[in-house]
């Protein structure tokens, strides 16, 4: 949407407006749409960006210009999909210094952006994010009904670096100022109102305590004049009153307070404890503010020959007392569309297990269920076949040479060998084989074999019935974890009744291998030693219905069983208790933002790669499904967001 040359124009950066409190009549997630581009060249063209995690309709909404007289326009669509972009042709003409606003069928504003002379020829557009970016003047391309082009604009000038960062409306009714740029920024002439079209717009000069400049990384408070109750917004204006910043919020929705998380530029949430004039508190799980539950980002591009998707199955409840999504709201579709298709598998389909390679935080394993091996690596953000390794993945077989490995879960021993789950074969589906096989990554060619394979499909006589469906809900995660945590915590060797001591198996390595089982949630912990045989330490309860992943996080000192849609997608920490048992912590969902879909892999990235308190969190999509046919994450597997330290 942005071309290569652009200008800035004039500082007009719009948020979510909602000028009186929602009608009933208002669809759910009305908040999250936003004005996305748009042009005043005769075309008078508008495009609506949905940055929430639902479809909106936009059936009988209007528009006005700076006349503020509503006025029915024709969309390319009545409904908005999550992630999705609707165009319309303004029935009214849209002017060189103009302004559009965007009205739900009830008359609640959803949405407006100003704009001076020329600035929306031949067109205005969101640089840096649908529908959050710094608005810009394009010189030659737009793009209307598809993304805005990344890394635009290359600078952003001092002033637009200014964010309204936290608002409280508990009857101090205190709005703060971050200058995220790296100048001091003069705000004397800057105004600010809040929801009620009634009021008129106040200096921030004039407000109480009286400020006229922002140091570079600083903030600014005052109290707004205006008062600020449930369901209301507050926009900042420059001192030609082009809107800079915008927050909007629902009942107690700025109570304590409404804040950015991460501080100055993630997305508004509710506060647990209110911060003004520092860094924003953002722990616990706070809320979703003024409707704004992140974003989620990317994606797109069109389905290759032989690539189809498939909609999740087995939708249930999540555990009670989970908690909400601890890191960033915003999550960003981190793959090429359709990037894992196979000879075994052409629909592109059945990625599954994640890993981090702990000595290595640039390299992600995966696992494709069709007996494939994947070694990832970033490349502008994406996460791409390592083409050094193999541009198209590795077969992987069960120790002599043979099979198909339905392969599900996997993890990365000690000794940087990578350790695969696989619950059946899949030239004989109907029988379960539930193994777990050492690869070692270092080995050559196209076709890799167990270095080492352990078979304990005997301890689960419940998957063999005949069904293909009951042999595929064996091993579908599995997670190394150290005997350093182990001792160190306290665990009891349910073999021997007293604290593990690992020195009692000398052939098991350094840890043990939780492997999850599909069937039940259980987990299943085995030492496997180098001989070919393997000690069986019994069982865990994760409290869910089912697992998909596991994973051992040093961040948080806690085993990680992860559940998707079957669970409401969910993340059970899991510790040592006082009694030596290893017993669910505490319980996250996903990020709002992500779709319901069969989500079976989850990685977190060592805390080496922290930045400002978070590090990277990685998802997969076994269906490569999204938000389903049309969306921009239709045909993308792994998503990337993140988690705190």
């Amino acid at each position: 949407m942005c071309a290569a040359a652009l200008t800035f124009s004039g500082l007009v950066v719009t948020g979510i407006i909602a000028a009186q409190p929602a009608a009933a009549a208002d669809p759910a997630g009305f908040q999250n749409v936003r004005i996305n581009e748009l042009t005043s060249n005769g075309s008078d063209t508008v495009e609506l960006f949905n940055a929430g995690s639902t479809a909106v309709s936009i059936s009988g909404w209007k528009m006005s210009d700076d006349g503020f007289a509503p006025q029915s326009f024709s969309p390319s669509s009545t409904t908005i999909a999550a992630g999705g972009f609707v165009t319309f042709n303004s029935p009214k003409g849209l002017g060189d210094s103009d302004k559009l606003v965007i009205y739900t069928a009830d008359g609640t504003v959803v949405d407006r952006v100003d704009w001076a002379t020329n600035n929306a020829k031949p067109a205005m557009a969101r640089c840096g994010g649908d529908g959050t970016g710094a608005w810009v003047t394009t010189v030659s391309t737009t793009t209307f009904g598809s993304a805005n082009a990344s890394g635009c604009p290359a600078s952003v000038p001092a002033a637009s670096r200014v964010r309204i960062n936290e608002v409280t409306s508990n009857g101090s009714d205190t709005v703060e100022l971050y200058n995220g740029g790296t100048s001091a920024v003069s705000i004397g002439s800057w105004k600010y109102v809040d929801g009620d079209t009634t009021h008129a717009a106040v200096t921030v000069s004039s407000s109480s305590p009286s400020t006229t400049s922002i140091p570079a990384g600083g903030y600014a408070t005052f109290n707004s004049t205006l008062g600020l109750g449930d369901n209301d917004s507050v926009f900042l204006l420059d001192g030609s009153g082009n809107t800079v910043d915008s927050v909007s919020w629902a009942t107690d929705g700025a109570k304590p307070s409404d804040e950015r998380c991460a501080n100055g530029t993630g997305w508004f949430r509710t506060a647990v404890t209110a911060t003004p004039g520092g860094a924003n508190d953002c722990t616990g799980s706070g809320g979703g503010g003024g409707g704004q539950t992140g974003r989620l980002l990317g994606g797109g591009g069109s389905l290759t020959s032989g690539c189809a998707p498939e909609a999740p199955s087995g939708t249930g409840s999540a555990p009670a007392g989970t908690s909400a999504w601890p890191g960033g709201l915003d999550v960003t579709i981190a793959d090429n569309v359709c990037a894992f298709t196979t000879s075994t598998g052409p629909e592109g389909r059945d990625l599954s297990g994640l890993a981090f390679d702990p000595s290595n935080p640039s390299v992600l394993w995966a696992a494709k269920n069709k007996n494939w091996l994947y070694k990832l690596v970033k490349s502008g953000g994406t996460w791409v076949p390592d083409a050094s390794w193999s541009a198209t993945g590795k077969q992987i077989r069960f120790a002599g040479g043979s099979g198909q490995p339905d392969a599900e879960g996997l993890t990365v021993g000690a000794n940087g060998h990578v350790y695969v789950t696989s619950e059946r074969d899949n030239t004989n589906n109907t029988v379960p084989k539930d193994t777990v096989m050492e690869f070692d990554p270092a080995a050559t060619g196209t076709t890799l074999t167990p270095v080492h394979q352990w078979d304990m499909t005997s301890q689960f006589p419940q998957l063999n019935t005949g069904s293909k469906d009951d042999a595929n809900l064996g091993f579908e995660g599995v997670g190394f974890v150290p005997d350093g945590w182990l001792t160190a915590n306290g665990w009891v060797d349910p073999l021997t009744g007293a604290a593990y001591d690992p020195a009692n198996y000398p052939l098991h390595g350094s840890g043990l291998f939780f492997a999850g089982l599909e069937w039940d949630g259980s987990l299943h912990v085995y030492g496997l030693n180098s001989d070919g045989t393997f000690t069986t330490f019994g069982t865990v309860a994760t409290g869910k219905a089912s697992v998909m992943d596991v994973t051992y996080d040093a961040g948080t000192q806690r085993i990680i069983a992860t559940c998707d849609n079957t669970c409401g997608e969910t993340h059970t920490l899991l510790k040592v208790n006082a009694s030596g048992a290893i017993v669910p912590d505490v319980t996250y969902t996903n990020p709002a933002v992500m779709p319901v879909d069969n989500l079976e892999g989850f990685a977190l990235a060592p805390t080496s790669t922290c930045v400002n308190g978070f590090r990277e969190a990685v998802w997969s999509d076994d269906g490569s499904y999204g938000f389903g046919p049309g969306s921009s994450s239709y045909g993308h597997s792994v998503y990337s967001g993140t988690f705190p330290c």
